[in-house]
């Protein structure tokens, strides 16, 4: 069957955006002609990728209009790129609009990939801007033949809520066969990595580093509370115990995620998004065979259960936290590998992406 030219969007630098470049990197091994576009908002990196790409330029200095913004452009770069032979592959609700337009206009087929459940974040929950988004979701989503979603958690609220039946790809990194050596830290490395959002637990992490010794903790990334979680730090004079390394190339990433100790996944309950997910964190740590602080939450619970990869939480009292972390530390980073290494094996990007390629062959087939 011959490959149809594909186009990924997405609002998104593309910098750093781990999801989007493995799927765009498994549809250039298997012969697909794609072209992804994303946008300058929070900066434009200069990055080098084996296939076209394009930064829509945004001039807008808030959020809110930087998402109309983006969809108007993005509405003219599908117009002048699609043709009949293509295919649409929208990465969450705030670039789908324009796709689906776009899609029934032309008759070709769309994929949607919802990386969360977008109406639900917590950044939006209250606001005029969510009844927006809901309104959006309810109109777009029912009916999407191709759907792609990030855990089995949002699969059965999409299924629940719109009669959708998503294909559930998780964030899985490519399979690390793990044979290094595993460091003797002093202190020990305790690691968070991701978005520097509210609701991720990292305030109530920082304030549990005031209850360990012989421990730093070190936080990769960036986002809207750095800020003020670096005044936590002043504040509470916990300089010495925790560190900011800023957001870091994924290939940076990685080379300090196989140097911890202990990862970090402690999402509160911010809503339904955050409730039914599971964090890039988790997945990436476990394929750096480092043992996870967990929150009690389904997806994690669901790992937990079948996978003795890390320790799950009681409760997000920083002394809580801070007995799980012991835990993990006493027990050492060696006793978790044996369950770490089944987990990984399970938990890679190879299995998921054949389930994306299924998703992609049934998109080459459809006449609509």
């Amino acid at each position: 069957m011959q490959r149809k030219k594909t186009i990924i969007s997405a609002f998104s630098n593309l910098y750093t955006d781990q999801r989007i470049e493995k799927v765009c990197r498994t549809l250039h091994e298997n012969g697909y002609e794609i072209e992804l576009i994303g946008n300058t908002w929070n900066g434009a990196e200069k990055m080098s990728r084996p296939y076209p790409f394009t930064r829509i330029p945004l001039v807008s200095k808030s959020l809110k209009t930087a998402y109309f913004e983006f969809n108007w452009k993005l509405y003219g770069e599908l117009k002048r790129k699609a043709d009949q032979d293509t295919i649409l592959y929208a990465n969450d609700l705030d670039a789908l609009l324009p796709n689906s337009i776009l899609a029934e206009k032309l008759r070709i087929p769309l994929i949607f990939d919802s990386h969360e459940i977008f109406s639900e974040m917590p950044a939006i929950q209250g606001r005029m801007s969510q009844k927006l988004w809901r309104y959006l979701e309810r109109k777009l989503v029912p009916g999407q033949p191709l759907m792609i979603t990030a855990s089995t958690g949002y699969a059965r609220w999409f299924r629940k809520k719109y009669g959708v039946d998503p294909v559930v790809i998780q964030n899985a990194p490519r399979r690390l066969d793990f044979s290094r050596h595993i460091p003797d830290n002093q202190p020990k490395i305790i690691l968070y990595q991701g978005a520097i959002n509210p609701f991720r637990g990292i305030d109530k992490a920082i304030l549990a580093m005031k209850h360990l010794e012989n421990a730093v903790f070190k936080i990769a990334g960036d986002g809207p509370v750095k800020k003020e979680y670096e005044l936590l730090v002043s504040r509470e004079n916990l300089q010495h115990k925790v560190e900011f390394l800023g957001k870091l190339l994924p290939e940076d990433l990685r080379k300090v995620t196989l140097n911890a100790d202990c990862g970090m996944s402690i999402e509160e309950n911010g809503g339904e998004s955050y409730y039914y997910s599971l964090p890039n964190k988790v997945l990436d740590a476990i394929q750096a065979r480092v043992p996870v602080i967990l929150s009690n939450l389904p997806e994690m619970q669901n790992i937990k259960r079948q996978f003795d990869i890390g320790e799950i939480i009681s409760s997000h009292q920083p002394e809580d936290i801070a007995k799980a972390i012991q835990t993990v530390l006493r027990k050492g980073r060696m006793n978790y590998q044996t369950e770490l290494e089944k987990a990984a094996g399970l938990f890679c990007w190879e299995n998921e992406e054949k389930k994306l390629l299924g998703v992609f062959e049934k998109a080459s087939g459809i006449r609509i």
